[in-house]
């Protein structure tokens, strides 16, 4: 998978990966601030900010795994951090970015549009819903609260993932860090059209 990926590549994704590996862990605690004060649903609530990583990684990159190696160290990096699921995560995190990585795969990795990002963040809440729902006892749950769960979830998914992945994504293209990356070449060609234009 990563035999035809440059070095600089891979450091960028390692560095994601941990970064967000790290707030992964801390917005655990925020979880379950909203579960104290909304029930189950309130993780799905900022379920979305699991996946980010992946659609971060994937809009940076353009290669085939991005996304779901990025989750995948993420969820290592937490589970090496503390996370009391332990091991278990791990399997977690890759579900959560195979589900982001179908929508890229569609496009056969070739679209990056905010559609396909926000897919993609929808992707992996299908993915960990169906994961949680076999694990998490969803079944004991009323139908009713349980189809309200998945869709905050989707919709956490699309926004927190999806959207905010884009949005940071997009910030950094325009500092000019990721002037190596496809999405830096385009911020810049945006930056000299807007120039032109002025």
């Amino acid at each position: 998978m990563l035999a035809n990926w440059k070095l600089r590549e891979v450091v960028v994704l390692s560095v994601l990966a941990v970064v967000f590996g790290v707030i992964y862990l801390l917005f655990l605690q925020i979880g379950n601030v909203l579960v104290g004060m909304f029930g189950l649903i309130g993780y799905d609530l900022i379920f979305g900010i699991w996946f980010i990583v992946s659609i971060i990684a994937a809009y940076i990159i353009r290669k085939p795994g991005a996304a779901v190696l990025s989750e995948t160290i993420a969820a290592t990096i937490e589970v090496m951090l503390g996370n009391a699921v332990g091991p278990r995560l791990i399997l977690a995190g890759i579900i959560q970015g195979l589900g982001a990585e179908a929508a890229f795969a569609a496009t056969k990795w070739k679209n990056y549009s905010t559609w396909v990002l926000v897919a993609a963040g929808m992707g992996s809440s299908i993915t960990s819903f169906i994961w949680g729902y076999f694990l998490g006892g969803f079944a004991a749950l009323s139908p009713g609260y349980v189809t309200a769960m998945f869709f905050v979830r989707l919709a956490s998914g699309a926004i927190l993932a999806g959207l905010l992945g884009k949005y940071i994504s997009d910030s950094l293209a325009k500092t000019g860090a990721l002037n190596s990356f496809p999405l830096g070449k385009e911020a810049r060609k945006a930056k000299q059209n807007d120039d032109i234009s002025a």
